[in-house]
Parts: C-alpha cells; sequence; structure tokens
C-alpha cells in the first residue's frame, strides 16, 4: 500500500525545503545546520518515519566501534557488566567505546552526535533512561542499540537485557521467613527503577504468600551504595519494634547494613539477619560472608553484546526481551529468628 511506503531523503529535502545534504547532515549528527532549520527537518523525519536503510550505513566507511553507556562504571557491579561485553566485542574483533554517565542530563544529544560522528556500529546501553526523542535520533539514523537493565521497561520492540528481579526478591524473603523471620525489613535502590519496584515485589509477594502483613514502615527507599544502606538500616533502628532480618537492594548497599547494625551493637546473624542482592566478588569476603541473590552481570553483558551483534548483521531476533535467572547464594549472615 502506498500509505505503508517509506519517505525517501529526497523527499524529506523537499518537505523542509533544504538541501539533500543538509538532510545527511542533520541524520549524521553534524553541528553546522542551524537549529530552527534542523528541528524541523528532525520533525519531519519522526512524523514521515523515515529510516536510514541498513545496506545504505553499512556500505559506507566502517570503524568497527561498539558504544557502551553506563552510570556506574566505578562500581563492581558496572565493571562486571563491562567485563561480558569486553569479552564478546573482543571475540569479534572490534572496539569498544565506554562512555560513563551520572545522571540523566549526562546521556543527552551530545552524546548520541559523539557516537554517531565517529562512526559506531551500534550502542549497549546500561542502567540508562532513554527518552523518546533519543530512541526515534538512533532509529532514523540506523544505528543498533540494546538497554540493559534500562530505568524502566523498555517498549516491546526495543532490545533488552535484565535479570529474573521478582524472582530474586521472592527468593530473598522465602529464606528469610523459612528462618522463622516476621519483622523483615527491605531497602531499595531508587523507587523510580524497574529492577528496584521488582525486587521490592517479589519481597511482599513472598511475605504474602507465607500469610505475613507487609509493614510499609519496613520498606524504604534509598541509593544502591554503602551510605544508602548505612541511613536506610539506621532508620529502621529506630522503630519500636525493629526487623530481625534486613533484605537489601544490593550488596554494596549491605555493607552500609552491616556498619549500621555495627554501630548499634547488633550482631550478624545473631541480632539480625542480612541478605543483599548481587553476588560481587567481595559478598563472600565480607565478616560474615554474605547471604546474597546472584545476579548474572557478566552473563548479561555478554547476552546484551550478542545481541548487538546480532542485530549489526540484520538477523531476526525471536525475542526483544531476555532475562537471566537469579539464584540465592546462602552464607553465614542470616539464621533463624532468635527465640
Amino acid at each position: 500500500m502506498e500509505s505503508s511506503r517509506r519517505p525517501t531523503l529526497t523527499e524529506i529535502a523537499r518537505e523542509a525545503n533544504v538541501a539533500i545534504s543538509t538532510v545527511s547532515k542533520v541524520l549524521n549528527g553534524h553541528t553546522d545546520v542551524a537549529p530552527t532549520t534542523r528541528r524541523t527537518i528532525e520533525k519531519l523525519i519522526t512524523e514521515r518515519g523515515y529510516q536510514r536503510p541498513r545496506t545504505a550505513r553499512r556500505a559506507g566507511r566502517r570503524t568497527d566501534l561498539i558504544d557502551l553507556v553506563i552510570n556506574q562504571l566505578d562500581s563492581v557491579w558496572g565493571l562486571s557488566i563491562l567485563s561480558g561485553v569486553e569479552e564478546v566485542i573482543e571475540e569479534a574483533g572490534l572496539s569498544l567505546v565506554v562512555s560513563s554517565v551520572h545522571n540523566r542530563q549526562s546521556l543527552t544529544r551530545r552524546w548520541i552526535d559523539s557516537l554517531l560522528a565517529r562512526g559506531s556500529e551500534g550502542a549497549i546501553l546500561v542502567l540508562s533512561e532513554l527518552t523518546v526523542q533519543q530512541r526515534a535520533d538512533l532509529e532514523r539514523r540506523g544505528l543498533p542499540f540494546v538497554v540493559v537493565d534500562g530505568v524502566s521497561q523498555p517498549p516491546p520492540e526495543v532490545p533488552s537485557i535484565g535479570a529474573t528481579n521478582f524472582a530474586g526478591g521472592y527468593a530473598a524473603a522465602e529464606h528469610l521467613i523459612q528462618l522463622g523471620h516476621t519483622r523483615i525489613a527491605a531497602i531499595g535502590g531508587p523507587e523510580q527503577l524497574q529492577c528496584t519496584r521488582a525486587r521490592i515485589a517479589g519481597y511482599r509477594a513472598a511475605l504474602d504468600t507465607a500469610g505475613l502483613t507487609a509493614d510499609r514502615q519496613l520498606v524504604r527507599y534509598s541509593n544502591f551504595q554503602h551510605e544508602g544502606g548505612l541511613q536506610a538500616t539506621a532508620s529502621l533502628l529506630e522503630l519500636a519494634d525493629r526487623p530481625t532480618a534486613i533484605f537489601a537492594g544490593s550488596d554494596q548497599q549491605a555493607t552500609g547494613v552491616y556498619e549500621a547494625l555495627r554501630r548499634a551493637g547488633l550482631r550478624i546473624p545473631g541480632d539480625v539477619s542480612v541478605v543483599g542482592f548481587d553476588d560481587l566478588n567481595f559478598a563472600q569476603w565480607t565478616a560474615p560472608p554474605l547471604t546474597t541473590v546472584r545476579q548474572p552481570l557478566h552473563e548479561m553483558g555478554v547476552a546484551a553484546a550478542r545481541t548487538l551483534l546480532r542485530l549489526i548483521h540484520g538477523e531476526r531476533l525471536e525475542s526483544t526481551r531476555i532475562e537471566l535467572a537469579t539464584e540465592l547464594v546462602v552464607r553465614a549472615s542470616t539464621a533463624r529468628v532468635a527465640e
């Protein structure tokens, strides 16, 4: 049908009343286009559903570069994902460019322009918030991308990699319930994150299955770092009926839980049992060794890179969403509730 035909570059240029070369400059992220003209062209490209043909992009200069955009490169969590991505990219004979961002303002149009200017083959976005406009920019320029552990659940058509966060939260709470705990607190990461919501939902589902009431006072939200666990635990210990077990949203957060309990003169697990999430390499060396939910971070990086390479080569994905299984790893930080 005529209505389903995608517009050509020539037609976009004609509608915008500019030269084809000007439209091409906008598509390739060049900055020497007047802002008003750029906005007009971008609006037309979005409204008309223009997408650069994959064959045309790959027929041009190839750089063999893959971009990784991550907002926690300075954490063991981020490095674990990076190691998986590097493994696959190196095997494929490609080079990896890593960009570290620390907030949503950092993931701006300038990053996308830089990626396009260096001719990247594709991008992996880790725990990044991809706006509708940014997604449109990447898609219309024919740049494949994969989202890993996104801020929110990506649309079904966006390739994404995650872990079974709900199942992990359920397993953590279920383990503590089986040890006789009924006052079980949970500390999530930032409340807007999809992974946080899924883990807390799993925790609540386990309580509900066991016939326990989910006390809202026992749920806290913070950052995933040491100080987040420290501050949240300090507030939990101020409750008249303090928890006998704490499920932390990350292993780094769990180290803050440990510190807060130590300052309060409480023993782990004699007074309070603790469960983390991630199973980072230091979890087995904490004192006591941390019971935690293993998140397959390295494997998530591997899956993201392999998915991106398939997209670059024009392969069709059987499913755009991949979730890798979590696993409870029991160590010495949990014990039966004290009588």
